[in-house]
């Protein structure tokens, strides 16, 4: 029987996708954070830099470069009291078979991830 993933399901899988390029570009992981809407997901260390680092499932048909400005801004502000640099990284996740369908437990998928966007 198909099973739709759950919201923190999407979320976990999205914050695995960055994790791994995270862990293979060098970063060293102090504290990660996979509850749903507790920011940022990711404080990582790389070349004696902090790094806060905001993770978001980004449901097709919207870019996954697309960015919540006010919630970016608090972080930034955050980041900036501890000598950190803000990131945001959008991951799109959408059906393999039919991009407008949700995913399904054990069925392939599609990832639209291009990266980390640093916030200035």
């Amino acid at each position: 029987m198909r099973r739709e993933l759950s919201e923190q399901e999407l979320h976990n899988l999205a914050m695995n996708i960055v994790g791994r390029e995270l862990e293979a570009d060098g970063y060293e992981f102090m504290a990660i954070n996979s509850k749903l809407k507790k920011n940022p997901q990711y404080v990582c260390l790389k070349e004696k830099i902090l790094h806060f680092i905001v993770v978001r499932n980004v449901e097709f048909p919207q870019d996954p470069r697309d960015y919540d400005e006010v919630l970016m801004q608090t972080v930034k502000e955050h980041a900036v009291k501890f000598e950190a640099k803000a990131y945001f990284a959008g991951v799109g996740l959408s059906n393999a078979s039919d991009r407008n369908l949700p995913l399904y437990l054990d069925e392939e998928y599609i990832v639209d991830y291009q990266g980390l966007i640093e916030i200035e």
